[in-house]
C-alpha cells in the first residue's frame, strides 16, 4: 500500500509539472507576454514600459529560467497581481476558494442525498413505474444544460413565485441562498450517482450469495440493506470524490448564472478581462484540487475493497 501511495503521489506530481508547463507556454506561445500585461488601449505603450515588463517577466533570460522562476513564485504563493484590479491573484482566490468549496459540498451531498436513495429504489422496484421515473429524473439529469436548468430555475422560483433569491452568496450561510445552484450543480451528478448505483445494485440482487440469503430466509429488507447495499456502495464511493474535485472546478457555469462569487466566476472574469495572472492562478488550483481528488480516490478504492491489492 505505502508503495502505491508513494507511486501515485509521483504521478500526481508529474502530471501537475506538465500542467504548470502547459499554462506557462502559453503565455509564450501567443507571441510577446507583454501585450498580455497592457491593457485595453494601451497601444503605443513606450519603449521604457516594454523595457521594464521584460524585466519583471525574465524575458531577458533563457526560457527554462523563466519557468523556474515563475514556479518558484507560484510555490511561495505569489501568483503574481491581477492585471485589471491590481490585486493579488493569491488574495483573490482565497477569497474566492471558500465560497466554491461551500458550494460544491453542499452540491455534493444534495447529489448522493438523491442519487444512491433513488439508484437503490430503482434496482429494488425495477421494472416499475418507480424504476422508469427514476430513469427520467436521470435522463432529464444528464440531458438539459446546466445552464438552461439555472436560468429556468431563476425564472420559476425567483421571478414567478419570488421564493429563493436569484443569486449570490448574500450575507452569511443562510441555506435559502444555496437551494437553487446547488440543485442546477448537483442534479446532473445524482443522475450519475443513480445510474451507477442502480447497476451495481442489479448486478448484486441477481449474484449466488443474494439469492442464497432469500432461500434461507432472510427478510428483503436484511437483503438489500445488509448483503445488497454493503456491496454495491463500492462504486458509487470510489467515484464521490471525483463528483466532489468536480464541483469545484466545474462551477464556471452555475457561478456566472447565478452571480456567485467564487473561483467559477473568477476565472470567467479573467477569460473576459484577458487578465492572464488571475487566469493562471485559477487553472493551477483547478488542476491541483483535481489531482488531489484523484489521488484520494485511489488510495480510497484500496480501503474500501479488501479485494484489491496493489503491487
Amino acid at each position: 500500500m505505502a508503495r502505491f501511495i508513494f507511486r501515485r503521489s509521483i504521478y500526481s506530481i508529474v502530471a501537475l509539472l506538465g500542467a504548470t508547463m502547459i499554462v506557462f507556454g502559453l503565455s509564450r506561445a501567443v507571441g510577446d507576454p507583454r501585450d498580455l500585461y497592457i491593457q485595453e488601449g494601451g497601444y503605443g505603450t513606450s519603449a521604457e514600459t516594454r523595457a521594464v515588463l521584460e524585466k519583471q517577466l525574465n524575458l531577458d533570460r533563457p526560457l527554462a529560467v523563466q519557468y523556474s522562476i515563475w514556479v518558484g513564485r507560484v510555490l511561495r504563493g505569489d501568483m503574481g497581481d491581477s492585471v485589471f484590479t491590481r490585486i493579488p491573484v493569491s488574495r483573490q482566490i482565497m477569497e474566492s476558494g471558500p465560497r466554491t468549496l461551500r458550494l460544491g459540498i453542499v452540491s455534493w451531498i444534495l447529489a448522493t442525498g438523491m442519487g444512491i436513495p433513488l439508484g437503490i429504489i430503482a434496482a429494488v422496484y425495477r421494472g416499475t413505474y418507480i424504476d422508469k421515473l427514476s430513469r427520467t429524473f436521470a435522463l432529464l439529469g444528464q440531458a438539459a444544460p446546466p445552464f438552461w436548468i439555472g436560468i429556468m430555475a431563476i425564472l420559476l422560483f425567483s421571478v414567478k413565485l419570488r421564493w429563493l433569491p436569484a443569486g449570490t452568496e448574500g450575507d452569511g450561510l443562510a441555506i435559502r441562498n444555496y437551494v437553487m445552484p446547488a440543485f442546477t450543480l448537483g442534479w446532473l451528478a445524482a443522475a450519475g450517482y443513480m445510474r451507477i448505483t442502480r447497476s451495481a445494485m442489479l448486478e448484486v440482487l441477481d449474484s449466488e450469495f443474494v439469492k442464497l440469503a432469500r432461500a434461507k430466509g432472510v427478510s428483503e429488507w436484511k437483503v438489500v440493506w445488509k448483503h445488497a447495499f454493503r456491496n454495491a456502495l463500492i462504486p458509487p464511493l470510489t467515484v464521490s470524490a471525483l463528483l466532489l474535485a468536480g464541483f469545484i472546478t466545474g462551477a464556471v457555469v452555475v457561478e456566472t448564472v447565478f452571480a456567485w462569487p467564487g473561483l467559477g466566476r473568477l476565472a470567467v472574469d479573467a477569460v473576459s478581462n484577458n487578465d492572464y495572472p488571475l487566469m493562471t492562478g485559477t487553472v493551477l488550483v483547478f488542476a491541483v484540487v483535481y489531482l488531489l481528488m484523484n489521488l484520494l480516490t485511489d488510495i480510497a478504492y484500496a480501503f474500501i475493497d479488501p479485494r484489491i491489492r496493489y503491487g
